[in-house]
């Protein structure tokens, strides 16, 4: 038996086991993956490389839809990646849109990968299924005198996605403008990049925005003058004001393509100089090189803390219950410590004494707190303190009102002798009354 038959056996067997414990158990699901084999492609050096991931390709390896006449249009998504490792090499992208729509790699190899067969894993995955299928492509780098081009422009295009401009027709149509406008005797796509991995935004979904992609080209002769009409200085300072720069040839893209002129890139390889890097020597502050990294051993034994926590807690709050007994004794217990409380004590004792003394002393008030005349009654104003108020906390003016004790004595009048009567409060000072000011209102 081959090795086909082989794996087709293995297949039914699996099938009927999980059928047998489908019946036992309930339902239970296999899922399977087929493999394809390999499939070889031979990209040149410096050339844009497309590989389309048809969705058809895979449909037939996954079951049909349970309904005879359904169109089958199972939901297919694929993984990609460097055998051996979990992602593509570095040159190499990946694009698919939605779970209905066919999956892209594309990139452009450089020199360093000629001779090196590229093995990347595809794994088709089904929604619908659960179901996988996977084949390899092996991507055979070639390399050609011919390439890489000398002169090489790139163009950034507004309105195209990525996806969009790496269909055939249509980069055949850009390739075909950039040729009347060029007239090169050889042309390629060297290679295409979204916008958004140069650090564009996402457009916003709205009038049908597209996120932009930048397209290299390269030729083998020098750059035509419309190419350079975009190096002029009108040019130059309409591109710094954010205006679009006048390009002579811009009509034979602008039907399909609209070019950004501001971003164009025109470079010759010719008069790139090349830099080398010396190579880093390390200090003396760098580890040497001594192999791999050995883990201890899993038989090492445990340590205990319990001892780094006495000595972190234990230790301290012994000496600070020391000093604390210590200043205790000084303070309470020795005749020093005695002599102090007491003194304190006393110096207590007599500051709320004197404050006693202080509220009962037989002195005159200050003239601030003394009445004074209402200005439109004429009334006498009381002060608001009682005759026990403690002076030390006294204000020098008061506000005075609720007229009390009130006593009336007669006015002179300007025409006669007739006299009105005027209300006055009864002065007193520390409980004597005082009739002066009385008597010199009598007098008037």
């Amino acid at each position: 038996m081959d090795a086909a038959g082989l794996a087709a056996w293995f297949c039914a067997a699996c099938a009927t086991c999980s059928g047998a414990s489908a019946t036992n158990r309930g339902h239970v699901v296999t899922i399977l993956s087929r493999s394809h084999g390999d499939r070889n492609v031979y990209p040149s050096a410096g050339v844009l490389f497309v590989h389309v991931l048809e969705r058809e390709y895979f449909k037939g390896e996954f079951p049909p839809y349970p309904k005879a006449g359904d169109a089958s249009n199972d939901p297919i998504t694929f993984n990609t990646n460097l055998k051996g490792y979990p992602d593509r090499p570095g040159w190499l992208r990946y694009i698919q849109r939605s779970s209905h729509s066919d999956g892209v790699l594309y990139g452009s190899p450089t020199a360093e990968h000629v001779g090196k067969p590229t093995v990347i894993e595809i794994t088709a995955y089904n929604r619908r299924t659960f179901e996988t299928a996977r084949h390899n492509l092996v991507i055979n780098i070639m390399s050609t005198e011919e390439f890489p081009l000398p002169y090489q422009a790139e163009f950034y295009i507004k309105n195209m996605n990525v996806e969009e401009m790496l269909a055939s027709e249509v980069l055949g149509d850009f390739l075909g403008a950039v040729k009347n406008v060029w007239q090169p005797e050889r042309l390629n796509a060297i290679n295409i990049t979204s916008a958004l991995d140069r650090g564009g935004r996402v457009p916003l979904p709205i009038n049908d925005m597209k996120e932009g992609v930048y397209v290299m080209v390269g030729a083998d002769v020098q750059f035509s003058s419309c190419l350079r009409e975009v190096e002029t200085p009108q040019n130059q300072l309409r591109c710094s004001q954010e205006m679009e720069p006048l390009i002579s040839c811009d009509k034979k893209f602008r039907a399909q393509f609209h070019i950004d002129w501001c971003k164009i890139s025109l470079v010759d390889i010719t008069k790139v100089v090349p830099v080398y890097r010396e190579r880093l020597v390390p200090g003396t502050g760098v580890l040497p090189d001594v192999g791999e990294y050995n883990p201890p051993s899993e038989m090492l034994r445990s340590r205990d803390y319990f001892t780094d926590f006495l000595v972190t807690l234990a230790v301290p709050s012994a000496v600070a219950l020391v000093l604390f007994t210590i200043l205790g004794y000084s303070m309470c217990c020795r005749r020093e410590g005695v002599i102090q409380l007491v003194h304190h004590s006393s110096i207590q004792k007599s500051t709320k004494e004197l404050r006693g003394m202080s509220k009962n002393r037989e002195i005159s008030w200050p003239l601030s707190t003394l009445p004074v005349f209402h200005p439109v009654s004429g009334e006498v104003v009381p002060p608001l303190h009682p005759d026990n108020y403690e002076t030390t906390s006294m204000p020098l003016m008061q506000t005075q009102t609720n007229l009390q004790n009130q006593v009336q004595i007669p006015q002179q009048q300007p025409s006669g002798d007739n006299y009105c009567m005027s209300t006055f409060r009864r002065l007193e000072v520390n409980g004597i009354p005082e009739e002066r000011k009385v008597a010199e209102a009598l007098n008037l």
